[in-house]
Order: structure tokens, then C-alpha cells, then sequence
């Protein structure tokens, strides 16, 4: 059909048609920006069509004319179909130009009324087709949409890529799509590119991430969904956003959430892609698949043991059908798409399931999966099978398989009998403990709360509130009403009391913002922990003692962290987020020991990983990255970053905290625009939570981007609130956010030079006290700009010469590169050359990549020659001369706007024009401009 430039489409593509795929949809829109064609390809429910709409409504708008077609497998033996839907509409505006025998083919095919055919009219059809959009190109911009190429029937698509391959510089552009499933390497797609234009891009789309599929789920209205089912969405789906949508329509439907060790329900549209080629497979066959989809890693020799005496054949039959892929290098046996053997396991009856993992139980190698399948395949509650789940999760919680090992713990809270110990409720709270630390909130959230609706008893009472705690991070403002419950079932049992105390410390934290009251209570947790003989609580509660002490600059700290070193040891603690290493790790980072933090940090990351503790692996990968950011390996420190934010996005843990480090990273050394994006993100977050304590991080983040950004206003705003929350909050050590010194720069920079000074003042006193060596040094830095915006060269250039050797010998080096950069910039206004090559060495062996591209840019510009000063001076505004002398002379903002009778907010404006005329960054270049000029 025809669609004509009056014909308004969406300019813009709903949000989730697109998720996952905006760096692909960005490149094809570039393709067709530059006149391109475009073919997409991937299997099926891979979202083509989705994406071919989406692009199609935006290109549309670039053209005269769409023409478009669609079919569909029972439609391809009809010749001449696809043609007709593409040029029926149209034919009829430019038949009269085609020459008598062309058309006369044209409509025969078309129509259907003569006897047309490609052997009989081959040649006067190729070119009817080709004049027809030659005409058509000839009235403007021509968009051919075609879907489902594999679909068309054999004459269209002859023709269509006779005429394709023959457009030239017409203005005609294709966007098709076809179904491709074989493996992106076998290049299936080649023959559909071989038949379009010569610059067609090919675009394969490839399956969505848990992340994507995450987002996609969310966008049409699947939410809520714990992150474990949509991580068993995601491997069910195998990325496919057809298949996970489906998935999630069935669990939307369904009237209950599948129990550990069930299937997702697998919708009816979905078993009819798989059932129709089961049917083909013997009884006996289906079985064998049946036990395979059953078993975690089935292999031949597996299926043997479990009684499938034939499954060589079975097997063999299957993969010929296409329901299982060939493996040419392991043993294993692997589904064609996870969702054949979800739907063949959905498909069987219970008993079914329960036969094949009892075969299971007794063939399977590993004790875990062997207990799992005992499990799956006996009902009722059995002592001795909750006892062997019981040994199986605490084999799993040993391997670090803590979702494992929770999964295996609710299985045997199933199956124990009430009276017995330990009884269910305790192991349904040991599964919770398990997926809270393997980074499952909402799955250990959801059984605390399940067995406090039940339960009488105080201490499992009091460890489900712990969980229910801990489970709501960072947002514990909304679970206010725990505290008091908790309390209460706590009663004056100091063990009890000792948890309940420990969670209040945070809460004084996160909530109150009140630190000296949190150090109290992480006390007094420790305290009661020591009277009740619980090592592992009191440890914690001295751990966060520490980190209370550190960031409030308390004499106590060490004293501290030391008693919290002491044996006896937990194992578990003392390679937790909270424990005494993550306190000696920020207290040594904090005293410029960055070799020393670096070796503790890389030993608690491992060990976490080893057991499998994601919440505290998020933690530990953003402490490596802030030492490799603190020792300059920006790159090092950027890589980190992201792997943290990823494991943040997908487990839902730290994601504002792990944000904010993130944009810290990319302000270093990757993308500043998302380093504003990542801080503001950080910045939300924080403030939705209502949690003070990541407020001024995430605003201090916010604060560094904007000033490798170059807006020292928005610099200035958002670490005075800083400032503000911090002095609230108690924090007196600067080494905790290290802002200061940007904030002295900003100021200097937008004309502030007395607050700026008083700023460097009050954080060097703090510093001294405490002795942060990188903190004086930072300070120096920014004096010195203090000094150079009041004319005091020399000064300011031996401080900044100072203040680089001292960063360097502590290891700092983006801080010292800085210095670098900051000294190259003072003596641009003496006469020779200038050269900025330290700075671009130091920022370049960082990987600094915004610097770097900073400092080259003003290398580039050069120095201004007198004459060059002047002149540029002479081109500004009258009102923006009046500004830039006042500056010149030193004035502050105030000062100005009083002398001139016009706002502060008049005197940034201007100078922000002075700037972007001058092609300079501060009020610091225009005094270089003037030294340039005098000096002439």
C-alpha cells in the first residue's frame, strides 16, 4: 500500500519496543540518515517485526511514499502477492509512463486476470517493476517496508531484488526483515542481503540480557516479579522478548507463584511452537527428554544411569526434529531453546515428574542434585529427606551456591515434620538468611514475612524482622514500623537485644542522619553481644563502631578496629561488607595507605566471591575501583565501576550507592554526560529514600561531574548542600568525600575567592588534626587558584609546583595530573611558548579521558599574544567589558553586581557569554588574558 507525506506516524517509538536494542536502533537510523537500506535478522520472537515498525514510523516521515508488505507462511505459494501488496496502489500514478509491453505484464501479475508468469514475461517484468520505482522516486523519497522475507513468495522476490540491486543513486530505501535460525556465524541471512541494495547494513538481534528482559517486563505492566523469577524468565526465555513476555502473561495469570523446585507455567501459545514437533517422537523418546529436562546437566551417560537404556537413539531422533542441538565438543545434552524443555517438563503430568526425579536421585553424581531430585520426587513431609536437604544446602552454602543452597533449604522446610529440630520456620529463616546474602531480597523478604505470620516463638520472631531489615537496604525509612515490633519480641534477652540494637544503629544513620547517636548504638550492640556470648553480632556491631568513628575523625577508631580484629574470628563476618576488614579497608584508603587497601580490598573480593555473597561483593568491587581511582589507573577504575553497577542493576542491591561511585569513574575516565546521568540518578534515589548519608555522596558525585563538565555554578550549588548535610550529619574527616577541593576551584572560578578561601581554611584544620596527607595537598592546589584570581603569580605557581610532587610521591595520580594542568594554565601568560605536554603525559598515563581531552583542547588554542588579548577583549558587549575588567581588578561576583547595580545572577550570565566568547573556561583566564596583555 501507499502511504503519503501527509500520513503522520509516531515520530518516536514507545519506549519498550526498542529495550535493549537502542545502540542498534540508533545505528540503523544512521544508515537510513545517509540514504541506506536495512535488513534485520534473528530467530523467531526476537522482536523483527516490533523493530521494523519502530524504525519504519520514524523513517516515514523522510518519505514521499511507504510501500509495504507482509506475509505469511500460507500465503508464499501465491505468486505475485508480495508484489501486488507493495505496488497495488500505486501502479495506477505512473502506468502510463511504462512502456506497452511492460505494463501489460505489470497488471497481468498483478491483477491476476492474464497468464503472466517470470519464465513467459521474465524480462518485461524485471523492468516494469524497476520503472515503477524509478517513477515513484522521481516525486520524492520511496521507503520499501517488508516483513517476514522468508515468507514471500519466490516471483515477488525475484523481482523485488532485481530492481533492488539496481537503484543506484534513486531515492529509494529498503527496511526489511527475515527470520533467521541458524547461529549468527553460519550467515543465513546472506542470500536476502545478496538481493537488496548494494549499502544495505545487515543488523542480527540478538537475545535481550536478565537486565533487558528485567526492563522489557516492567514496561508492559509485569511488575513486582522477584528478581529470581525473572532470572528464570530470562534462562526459560533464552533472551527472546516474545517468549519472555508470554511467560510473564502466564505468571501474571496465574493464581499462585510456582514453589522452589516447580516450573514456570508455560502458556498454551507458547507449548504449541514445541508440542507439534513432540508429537513426532516415540513414548519412549519423550520420556528420555522428559528425565534430561529434569536433570541440571544431562549428558548420555546420565540418562543411562537413570534406566534410559536407548537414549543414544532417543537422543539422536530428537536433535534430528530440531528439540535438541548437537554438541560436537562435550558430552552434554542441550535443548534447542530452553523453552522446549520448559514446556515438555510443564506438559508432563505430576506423576510423570515425580518418576523421572526419582531416576534422578539415584543416577545423578553430585549429593546436591541428588537430594534436590529425592526431594522433587517425594511428597508429604519425610525426616529423612529434609535431613539430606538439610546436608545439601549446607554443601551448597560451603560451594558459595547460596541460591542454591536457599532452594534446597525451603525444600527441606517442606518436607520436616512439625516438632522436630531443627523445625520448619528455622529452616525456612536459614533459606531467607541464604538468598539475602546470595543478593535475593525479595525471595528472603518474602519468607520472613511468611514466618512471621506464623510464628510464636521470640527468636525466630526477632531473626525474621533481622531479615526483613536487612532486606530493605538502604530504604529503611519505609519499615519504620519494625523497630518497635522487634523490640518488643526482643524482650530483655541480651542476644535478641544485641540484633534488634544493631539494626537501630543503622537506622540513626540512614534515617535520623545522626552519627554520634549511631556510633552509640552500634555500642551498645556490642556490648550486648559480648554479655550474650554472640561473637559474629558483636563483631558487626564493632565494625560499624569503626566506620562511625573513621568518618566522624574519633580518636577511638583505631582502638576500635583493633578490638574488632581480635580473635575469636567468624569467618563470615570478617569478610562482610560491615565486618572489621571493611572498616580497616576505609580507614587505611582514608589515610592515603592505598597500596595497603588495595592488597585487603582484592583479599575480601575474592573471599566473597568464593562464598557467593553478592551484597558484599558489590561493596568490595566499588572499594578496588575507588583505589584504583585514588592511585590514577582511571581505566582500571572505570572497568571496575561497571561490573559493580551491573551486578547493582541486577541484583537490586546499592544501586544508588554503586551509581554514584560509577559517575565518579566516568567523570575520571569515560563519559562525562553519564557521569552526570549515573550522579543525578545517585542523587534521586538517595532523596526518595530519604537517606542523608548518600545524599551528600551522591551530591558531591554530582558535584565533581558538573566541574569536569565545566559548569562551576552548578558546582558551587551542589557541594554547598554538601557541606550543609555534612556538617548536620557529623562527618568531620575530608578524606570521606574529598569535595572540598572542587568546590574551592568552583568558587574561585565564578568570582568567590573569599568563600573559596574559607572553605580551604576550615577543611585544612580537620585535615591537619587528622593527618590526611592527599587532603592538604588538594587544599594547596586550590589555594593557589585562590591566589592566581587575585593576581599573586608567583605565589601561586611555587604552591602548585609543591602541591604536585607531594600528590605524586602519595600516589595520587589524577590528582597530581591536575596539579599539572592547573600550573601549565598559571604560566600561559608568559612570553614564549607554553607547553601543556606534562599534564597531557600525567593525564594520558591515567587514561584521564575527559581531562585529557580537556587539556588538549586548550594546548591547542594556545596562549594569547597581546595582541591577541586585546583584541579579544574589544570584541565583547560593553556591559561584558565592564564585567571582565571589574574581574580583572579581582572583584567578586557581589562586588560587581554592586558596582554595576545588576544581580549576582546578571554577573554569572555575563560572564558565562565572556567565556564563550573568549573561547575560555574561568574567571582565572580572563587575568591571564590581561597578564598577556600588559606584558605587551
Amino acid at each position: 500500500m501507499s502511504v503519503r507525506g501527509d500520513f503522520k506516524e509516531p515520530a518516536r517509538p514507545r519506549p519498550d519496543l526498542v529495550i535493549g536494542r537502542e545502540e542498534l536502533f540508533a545505528g540503523a537510523r544512521q544508515q537510513f540518515s545517509g540514504g541506506g537500506s536495512v535488513l534485520l535478522h534473528g530467530p523467531a520472537g526476537i522482536g523483527k517485526s516490533t523493530f521494523l515498525r519502530a524504525l519504519a514510523a520514524e523513517c516515514a516521515e523522510s518519505a514521499r511514499t511507504v510501500l509495504r508488505c507482509s506475509t505469511t507462511e500460507s500465503e508464499s505459494h501465491l505468486p505475485f502477492l508480495a508484489l501486488a501488496d507493495l505496488l497495488g496502489l500505486v501502479v495506477d500514478e505512473v502506468s502510463d509512463r511504462l512502456p506497452a509491453p511492460q505494463r501489460t505484464a505489470l497488471e497481468s501479475a498483478l491483477t491476476g486476470r492474464g497468464e503472466s508468469t517470470l519464465q513467459r514475461d521474465g524480462l518485461a517484468l524485471r523492468l516494469a517493476v524497476l520503472s515503477v520505482f524509478r517513477a515513484l522516486a522521481a516525486q520524492g523519497p520511496v521507503l520499501i517496508v517488508a516483513d517476514d522475507l522468508q515468507w514471500l513468495d519466490p516471483a515477488s522476490a525475484e523481482l523485488l531484488g532485481f530492481a533492488a540491486r539496481r537503484f543506484g543513486e534513486m531515492p529509494v530505501t529498503m527496511l526489511c526483515a527475515v527470520r533467521t535460525d541458524t547461529e549468527p556465524q553460519d550467515q543465513q541471512h546472506d542470500r536476502y542481503l545478496r538481493a537488496s541494495p548494494p549499502d544495505t547494513l545487515a543488523v542480527r538481534l540478538n537475545p535481550l540480557s536478565r537486565a533487558q528482559v528485567a526492563e522489557l517486563l516492567r514496561h508492559r505492566g509485569y511488575t513486582g516479579l522477584p528478581r529470581s523469577t525473572v532470572r528464570d524468565i530470562h534462562r526459560t526465555s533464552g533472551g527472546n522478548p516474545f517468549f519472555a513476555l508470554e511467560l510473564g502473561r502466564a505468571l501474571a495469570e496465574s493464581p499462585a507463584a510456582p514453589s522452589p523446585g516447580e516450573p514456570l507455567p508455560v502458556p498454551t501459545s507458547l507449548r504449541a511452537l514445541v508440542l507439534s514437533r513432540l508429537e513426532a517422537l516415540s513414548a519412549e523418546a519423550r520420556h528420555t527428554l522428559l528425565v534430561a529436562s529434569a536433570g541440571a546437566r544431562p549428558t548420555l551417560a546420565l540418562l543411562h544411569a537413570a534406566g534410559r537404556e536407548n537414549a543414544e537413539a532417543e537422543t539422536a531422533q530428537a536433535a534430528s526434529l530440531g528439540l535438541l542441538a548437537t554438541e560436537r565438543e562435550t558430552p552434554g545434552i542441550r535443548f534447542a531453546h530452553p523453552l522446549i524443555s520448559a514446556a515438555l517438563y510443564a506438559e508432563a503430568s505430576p506423576q510423570e515428574r515425580r518418576a523421572a526425579h526419582a531416576a534422578l536421585s539415584t543416577a545423578a553424581s553430585d549429593p546436591i542434585e541428588r537430594a534436590r531430585h529425592l526431594a522433587l520426587a517425594t511428597t508429604g513431609t519425610d525426616p529423612q529427606v529434609a535431613a539430606r536437604l538439610g546436608e545439601a544446602a549446607a554443601a551448597a552454602r560451603d560451594r558459595g551456591a547460596l541460591s542454591v543452597a536457599a532452594g534446597l533449604g525451603l525444600l527441606a522446610a517442606r518436607h520436616t515434620p512439625a516438632g522436630t529440630v531443627p523445625s520448619p520456620q528455622e529452616r525456612e529463616l536459614q533459606a531467607a538468611e541464604d538468598a539475602l546474602t546470595a543478593g535475593e531480597t525479595d525471595i528472603a523478604r518474602d519468607i520472613a514475612r511468611q514466618v512471621l505470620a506464623r510464628a510464636t516463638v521470640p527468636a525466630n520472631r526477632v531473626r525474621a524482622w533481622m531479615i526483613v531489615i536487612d532486606a530493605a537496604g538502604h530504604s529503611m525509612a519505609e519499615i519504620d514500623a519494625v523497630f518497635p515490633q522487634a523490640l518488643a519480641d526482643a524482650g530483655d534477652d541480651p542476644r535478641l537485644l544485641a540484633l534488634v540494637r544493631y539494626q537501630l544503629a543503622w537506622r540513626a544513620l540512614l534515617v535520623d542522619g545522626e552519627m554520634a547517636k549511631a556510633r552509640e548504638e552500634g555500642a551498645r550492640a556490642a556490648q550486648l553481644a559480648a554479655r550474650a556470648g554472640d561473637r559474629p553480632t558483636e563483631l558487626l556491631a564493632l565494625g560499624f563502631q569503626a566506620q562511625m568513628e573513621t568518618l566522624m575523625g574519633h580518636p577511638g577508631a583505631p582502638g576500635t578496629i583493633q578490638r574488632a580484629m581480635r580473635e575469636p574470628q567468624d569467618a563470615r563476618v570478617a569478610c562482610d561488607h560491615n565486618g572489621a576488614g571493611a572498616a580497616r579497608f576505609r580507614w587505611l584508603i582514608m589515610s592515603d595507605q592505598l597500596a595497603e587497601a588495595r592488597t585487603t580490598i582484592t583479599a575480601l573480593l575474592r573471599e566473597v566471591r568464593r562464598r557467593g555473597m553478592v551484597e558484599s561483593e558489590v561493596h568490595f568491587l566499588r572499594g578496588l575501583a575507588e583505589t584504583e581511582l585514588r592511585s590514577g589507573h582511571c581505566g582500571r577504575a572505570l572497568d571496575l565501576a561497571r561490573e559493580s553497577l551491573r551486578l547493582a542493576r541486577d541484583t537490586g542491591i546499592g544501586e544508588a550507592a554503586t551509581a554514584m561511585f560509577t559517575s565518579l569513574a566516568e567523570a575520571a575516565g569515560g563519559d562525562v554526560d553519564r557521569a552526570l546521568a549515573l550522579a543525578r540518578e545517585a542523587v534521586d534515589r538517595a532523596e526518595e529514600d530519604g537517606d542523608l548519608v548518600y545524599l551528600s555522596r551522591a551530591l558531591g558525585a554530582l558535584g565533581h561531574a558538573q566541574l569536569v563538565a565545566g559548569d562551576p555554578a552548578a558546582v558551587v550549588r551542589s557541594l554547598r548542600r554538601v557541606r550543609e548535610l555534612e556538617d548536620g550529619l557529623g562527618v568531620t574527616d575530608p578524606a570521606r568525600g574529598r569535595w572540598h577541593g572542587d568546590l574551592a576551584e568552583a568558587l574561585v572560578r565564578i568570582g568567590e575567592p573569599v568563600e573559596a578561601q574559607d572553605v580551604i581554611d576550615a577543611t585544612r584544620v580537620r585535615a591537619l588534626r587528622l593527618g590526611r596527607e592527599s587532603v592538604l595537598a588538594v587544599l594547596d592546589r586550590a589555594e593557589a587558584l585562590v591566589r592566581a584570581s587575585r593576581g599573586e603569580q608567583g605565589p601561586a605557581v611555587r604552591q602548585l609546583t609543591t602541591a604536585q610532587d607531594r600528590l605524586g610521591k602519595l600516589g595520587y595520580g589524577l590528582e597530581e595530573a591536575r596539579a599539572a594542568y592547573a600550573l601549565a594554565g598559571l604560566r600561559t601568560h608568559r612570553p614564549g611558548p607554553t607547553s601543556y605536554d606534562e599534564a597531557t603525559r600525567l593525564f594520558r598515563r591515567c587514561r584521564a579521558l575527559p581531562w585529557l581531552r580537556q587539556v588538549e583542547s586548550v594546548a591547542t588554542a594556545g596562549p594569547a599574544s597581546p595582541a591577541v588579548a586585546s583584541a579579544a577583549l574589544d570584541t565583547l558587549a560593553a556591559t561584558e567589558r565592564q564585567v571582565a575588567a571589574l574581574v580583572m581588578e579581582g572583584a567578586t561576583n557581589r562586588e560587581i553586581a554592586a558596582r554595576l547595580f545588576i544581580s549576582v545572577k546578571t554577573v554569572e550570565a555575563t560572564l558565562t557569554r565572556v567565556y564563550r566568547k573568549l573561547g575560555i573556561r574561568s574567571r582565572v583566564d580572563i587575568v591571564r588574558l590581561a597578564a598577556g596583555g600588559r606584558s605587551g
